[in-house]
This record gives structure tokens, sequence and C-alpha cells, in this order.
């Protein structure tokens, strides 16, 4: 059925929107690597759940174990109240894009998101309806007769889009979808796949590498690390509220400044503050510190100087050198910093607010 959106698109409706999938205790082994481990994970029917980390870490792993592409050594993977851990690829009613679009060269556009109802034996009548329905949702209606190459790589991925909804799946899976298009094309795309999903109401798992991706456009946000979830967030919490050093230093930029933890608080830059999270044992602690968390002045007797200063609209990036070799950035509102040129001397001191600590690593 198809129904008018706000944003004057159609509103193809999905055969079963919103279903929920779990991930129980699952292990995956390529010889002595250990790609899952033990993974626990579940998601809300209707959710956009990113799972983020480094190369390695088991994410792109997990996507295929959901879709049936990676047999589990162990665990058991749920949609809705069904097992599929044994299910084959083609029985588990998922839809994927790839970081390559895999389009047929020699197939016309609308034949390309068609394909996957051809399969399926649906009659040519409903193929070219459908396909030209969410052709017109992901605003391509016009390249319909059009072939692969004829088309931008942006273009050729909302192709490949529509092509994973035509069959009206379960769950939506995109591994790094946006990986191989420019900086410009990827925010737009980024932009239509979350209102794609929001319209249509898919539960929906997008693996990147990409931070600012992965916040944007998740309603939660899962960074894993060495094949277990080092924390499962809101990307508000994420961002603010990090569970451990790991996820504080991968999502963002953070500053790591010597510090001293003593009787529950830490003390850094020359003030005091309380520690935000399970602290270790008292003595040098290194604090992990987001440059719009410090606060810079220009001051003749301070102790940093500024190197360099990056303008970024609304905002400036200020890159301060402190004593003892340790360097910090710092985000300040652009209006306010006319005096923050390299060379000045400069204070920086920590917002008032709970500091994040971590162990400070043992030399080598």
């Amino acid at each position: 059925m198809t129904t008018a959106s706000a944003t004057g698109r159609p509103h193809v409706s999905t055969a079963q929107p919103g279903v929920a999938v779990r991930l129980e205790n699952l292990t995956r082994r390529f010889g002595d690597v250990v790609a899952l481990d033990g993974l626990d994970l579940d998601i809300a029917g209707g959710e956009l759940l990113a799972l983020l980390g480094p190369s390695g870490c088991g994410k792109t792993t997990a996507l295929r174990a959901i879709a049936g592409f990676e047999r589990p050594d162990a665990g058991r993977v749920l949609v809705g109240d069904r097992d599929v851990t044994d299910v084959p690829v083609s029985k588990r009613d998922m839809g994927m894009v790839f970081q390559a679009y895999s389009l047929f060269p020699n197939l016309t556009v609308a034949d390309n998101v068609a394909y996957g109802l051809r399969v399926r034996g649906r009659g040519r009548a409903e193929r070219i309806a459908r396909a030209a329905e969410l052709l017109e949702l992901v605003g391509l209606a016009d390249r319909a007769k059009r072939y692969p190459h004829q088309l931008s790589g942006g273009q050729q991925q909302r192709v490949a889009l529509a092509r994973a909804l035509a069959v009206a799946p379960k769950v939506l899976l995109l591994d790094e979808p946006l990986s191989a298009l420019d900086a410009q094309v990827r925010v737009q795309l980024r932009e239509e796949i979350r209102r794609l999903q929001l319209e249509l109401g898919i539960t929906t798992v997008f693996v990147t590498h990409d931070q600012a991706e992965a916040l944007s456009v998740a309603d939660r946000v899962g960074v894993m690390r060495a094949g277990r979830l080092e924390q499962v967030a809101s990307p508000d919490e994420l961002y603010e509220r990090p569970a451990t050093a790991f996820v504080a230093e991968f999502v963002g930029t953070m500053n790591r400044v010597p510090a001293t933890l003593d009787g529950g608080a830490v003390q850094l830059l020359g003030a005091r503050r309380p520690v935000a999270g399970a602290a270790p044992a008292t003595g040098p602690v290194v604090a992990l510190v987001r440059p719009e968390s410090l606060l810079v002045t220009a001051d003749p007797a301070g102790p940093g100087r500024v190197v360099t200063r990056t303008f970024s609209g609304a905002t400036t990036r200020v890159l301060v050198a402190l004593p003892d070799g340790v360097e910090v950035r710092v985000d300040v509102a652009s209006t306010g910093s006319a005096d923050l040129v390299p060379g000045a001397t400069v204070r920086v001191t920590p917002a008032e607010r709970p500091v994040l600590v971590a162990p400070v690593e043992p030399q080598p």
C-alpha cells in the first residue's frame, strides 16, 4: 500500500515493520582470531542501531550473522520470536545494502529494483508498480530507464537501497553503505536513509567505522571492540557519558591530560573536578576531556601557547601547547576568539563538570 508522507513522497509500507532482533551469546572464530566473543545484543522493533568500531572489531561479522552469511560457532540469532540461526539467507526476509553497490550493469534501474521480486516469482505488473513506488521514494523516478553506469555513485547507492526495500524486508542491514562516496554525498544520503527508515518503521542495523555517521543517524549506537560491545547507548549518552576510556577516545575528539586523583576528585590544569564514573586508585591518572569541555583565555602569565587556530564557522578549534610536551585542543565560539592567535600566551582550565579518568599507561 502507498500513502502520501509529510515530505510529499509516497510512503511505501513494509510487510512487517518493527520486528525485534536479538543476538544471544554469538561466537565466531576464524582460526585463532575471535571475531565475535559471546556477543549479546537486543535491537528494538523499528529501531535504527549503528554498530561502530575500528577495523577487525567484529561489527561486520555480527551483521553477516544476522543476514545469514556467517554461521556462528555458538549462540543464536532471533528475529521476533523466530530462531533464524540455521535459516538460509534467502528465507530470512532481510534486505542488505553493501559498500559496493552490486547493481546488475545489464539491467535498467527499474529492473534492478524489481530483481528481488522477480526471483520471488511476483507478476510483471506488481514488479513494475513496486519499482516505481520505491524509485519515487528515493527520488529517482526519472532515472528508471537508465543503466547503473549512467548514474552517480550516490544515485547508484539509492538504487541499491530501493532494491533492498522492494521485497518488504523485516530487517534492513547496511554494511558501510556510504564509505565509497564523497563527503557531501555521504551527508545527504545518510539523512535520506534516516528519513526512509523513520517513514517505513523498519528495524535497521547500520555498520560503520565513521563516528559522525553513527551518531547522526542512529537511535542507539553500539561500540564494539575485540568481538564484544563496550557500550550501547543513545548518541547523546555515548558522547557525554562514555562507559569506558575506549569509548571516550573512539567517539569524538578527546584530550589526554596528565592529572592526579585524590579523595574522589581529580586535579588537572590547576583545578579540582569530580570524577565521572568509576575511579582507579589514588595517584597519577590521565584525564579524558573533550575540546568543548576546556576553557581557554588570553593571559600574559599563562603557561600555554597557541600553536594553531582552525576556523570552522560558528566554532574555532585552538591547539594549545602546555608544559611538559602536553598539547590540548579547545573549541571556542568564533566570535570571542580574535585574540587566540598562534603565539598568544593563554591559560586553559577544565569546565565545571565531572571528568572521566583512565589509568596511566605503563611505559614500554
